[in-house]
C-alpha cells in the first residue's frame, strides 16, 4: 500500500435493492392509508404508522466521512461520530450482516441501523445501507459495521489515515 494519504475521505451510502423497496414501500403504503384512512375525517388509527415514517425518516445514512480522528456519518440532518482513536481493523466483508438478528434499531426502513448480533460478529452497531458493501471496524469497545460505496478504497483510506 502506498504511504500517500488517498485523496478520497467522503463516501456515498448506496442503498440496495432490499432497502429501496422496503423503504419506498412502506412510504406509499403510509401515505396510502392515511389519504384513504383520513375521509372524511382524520382517523387517529393512522398516526401510528405515520409517526413511524416520521420517525425513521431522519436516520436515513447518506454517506461517510473519514477525518485522521473520525468517522463522520452524514443523516438526514446531523452526523453520527465514531472516534478513530481506538480503531483495531478494519476489513471489506459482504457478509458480514449475513444471519444477524436485529437486537435493537431500525432493520430496514431508510437504513439498517442500530444493534444487531450474528455467529460472525457478535454484538455489533450496524450504520448500514446496503449489507453487500459492509465494512468491519473493530475497536476495543465493540464493532461497527459501515457501508460505504468502494469498500476497499475506504479500507485503504480509513487505515491509511488513521495510520493503522
Amino acid at each position: 500500500m502506498s504511504t500517500e494519504t488517498p485523496a478520497k475521505t467522503v463516501y456515498k451510502a448506496p442503498w440496495s435493492k432490499p432497502l429501496k423497496g422496503i423503504s419506498w414501500g412502506f412510504t406509499i403504503l403510509i401515505l396510502g392509508l392515511v389519504v384513504f384512512a383520513s375521509r372524511p375525517k382524520i382517523n387517529p388509527v393512522v398516526a401510528i404508522p405515520l409517526g413511524i415514517l416520521l420517525l425513521a425518516a431522519p436516520f436515513t445514512i447518506r454517506g461517510y466521512l473519514i477525518t485522521p480522528d473520525a468517522l463522520r456519518v452524514h443523516r438526514l440532518f446531523w452526523d453520527t461520530t465514531v472516534p478513530l482513536a481506538e480503531l483495531q481493523s478494519a476489513e471489506f466483508n459482504p457478509t458480514a450482516m449475513k444471519g444477524s438478528t436485529r437486537t435493537g434499531g431500525n432493520g430496514g426502513l431508510f437504513s439498517f441501523s442500530g444493534y444487531f448480533s450474528n455467529k460472525a460478529l457478535g454484538e455489533y452497531r450496524a450504520l448500514v445501507t446496503n449489507p453487500a458493501l459492509s465494512v468491519v471496524l473493530r475497536f476495543p469497545a465493540g464493532t461497527i459495521v459501515v457501508s460505504p460505496e468502494s469498500p476497499e478504497t475506504f479500507v485503504q483510506t480509513i487505515l491509511a489515515l488513521t495510520r493503522r
